[in-house]
């Protein structure tokens, strides 16, 4: 069934019929409870600084796994290629989001008193996994550790979580709330690379990880404490749906905008990767200018989440979803084709105008997921069919971990062939030249949206 164009005034609140009955329940008791209103107000504040603290934990190894890449490469000391290592990063992050639909499935419902237990368990799991890859010997070891383990511990913490954090601000600008998340990601994967090149350079990768590890612990357990149980597991049992609506899945518009997301992460992760170590070898950089190209590259999404997120959440703004999904890919597509595959020896500007802009424009793009959901919901408010926008933000989440498995995996021997044949002394004649290629490719078709909106495929 083709997608209905619907209001961009839409918000998230006018989801479905249950998530409707829920949000009425805990209406009747702010009117029966003097202080309830003020109580729940509180309650979405810790949700939210809970939410934004678990960035720390949850992102920081991967944002920052550019650093270790680049450590790894000059300094290797385990068995085994260290090619395979460029797939640690996207593999965790890969694994983190494709796990994310079954846990949502998962939480969203009947187990969401559990949501807590299985954060802590995911803080356990990720801890452990750490720790044991501080032991690696063989490069496998780093990949089943940090890359498998540690990404499904990360998403077990951030799944449960999430869903609470959504339910919180049902009515409450939840668009919003997730780009505010998203920012405080943006500022764990800011300040994390310093972190770990002072880490790796004074005590070796080995300590750097068991000192990671006491942060990551320390800082989950105390923001999975300080979030709150969801409304839904306050809410009598009478007001709780019995099972999911699958609805969603037989309209078009879900699948649109799971390809765009897919296609769009599959870029994305590279130059979190690369950057690093393309600036060290291709650029000749020194290790703490490579280190802050990382981090330039991820300070504008402290911004671009917000923004975007304002974007696709504010009635004041008249662009649909679709137009603002195209302008995100294209900026970063354009970025990639004219700044980092134009970059040489000794292009610092470049470079450093390529993290700003790319990292603005892609570091942003999950941010318009709210907007996204609101087209779903609005679809099914005219078909009078419910929706789970939990559940469909944890799909949108494995749509973004499959890309980012393909990156993962396309990005070693897109590495080889590029280094058997050097054209030229910029990023497209170098041995990185298919990946600014793939990455700008990529980046450009997340936008594919809009076309199929507007009806001109």
């Amino acid at each position: 069934m083709a997608a209905t164009d619907t209001d961009n005034s839409f918000r998230l609140q006018h989801v479905s019929p249950p998530d409707e009955e829920v949000a009425e329940a805990q209406n009747d008791d702010e009117r029966h409870n003097g202080g309830g209103s003020n109580e729940h107000r509180r309650k979405r504040v810790r949700s939210l600084l809970g939410s934004s603290i678990l960035q720390l934990p949850i992102w920081g190894f991967a944002m920052s796994y550019g650093v270790l890449q680049e450590y790894f490469m000059s300094d290797w000391e385990l068995e085994g290629p260290v090619e395979i290592t460029g797939t640690i990063g996207t593999t965790f992050n890969g694994v983190t989001y494709i796990s994310m639909p079954i846990l949502f499935a998962l939480f969203v419902r009947r187990w969401s008193q559990w949501r807590r237990a299985a954060a802590f368990a995911g803080a356990g799991l990720l801890t452990l996994s750490l720790l044991a890859s501080s032991f690696s010997t063989n490069v496998w070891h780093l990949v089943a550790t940090q890359g498998v383990l540690a990404g499904f511990g990360s998403a077990l913490i951030f799944s449960p979580t999430t869903l609470t954090l959504g339910e919180w601000h049902q009515t409450h600008n939840r668009a919003i709330a997730y780009g505010v998340t998203l920012s405080c990601k943006n500022i764990v994967g800011s300040a994390c690379p310093f972190l770990f090149r002072a880490l790796l350079d004074n005590y070796g990768f080995r300590t750097a990880l068991r000192v990671w590890l006491a942060i990551a612990a320390a800082s989950s357990v105390a923001a999975i404490l300080l979030i709150p149980a969801p409304p839904s597991a306050e809410t009598p049992v009478a007001y709780r749906p019995r099972s999911i609506p699958w609805h969603f899945l037989r309209h078009r518009t879900f699948y649109v905008y799971s390809v765009a997301i897919l296609l769009q992460s599959s870029g994305y992760g590279i130059p979190q990767t690369y950057l690093s170590t393309y600036a060290h070898d291709v650029a000749a950089l020194s290790q703490s200018s490579a280190t802050l190209l990382l981090t330039l590259f991820n300070i504008p999404g402290i911004v671009a989440s917000y923004f975007f997120g304002y974007l696709s959440d504010s009635s004041r703004v008249s662009l649909s979803a679709s137009s603002v999904c195209l302008l995100s890919p294209l900026a970063s597509a354009l970025s990639a084709f004219l700044l980092w595959g134009m970059a040489a020896n000794g292009s610092m500007a470049v470079l450093v105008l390529f993290a700003l802009i790319f990292g603005f424009f892609s570091g942003g793009y999950s941010a318009i997921w709210g907007g996204f959901i609101n087209d779903m919901a609005g679809e099914a408010a005219a078909l009078n069919e419910a929706i789970d926008t939990g559940m469909v933000y944890g799909l949108l989440n494995g749509a973004r971990g499959i890309g980012y498995v393909i990156g993962g995996l396309a990005s070693v021997p897109l590495l080889a062939v590029g280094s058997r044949q050097s054209l030229g002394v910029f990023g497209y004649g170098s041995g990185y030249g298919p990946l600014i290629i793939f990455t700008r490719l990529t980046s450009a078709f997340g936008g594919w949206a809009v076309f199929w909106r507007t009806k001109r495929l």
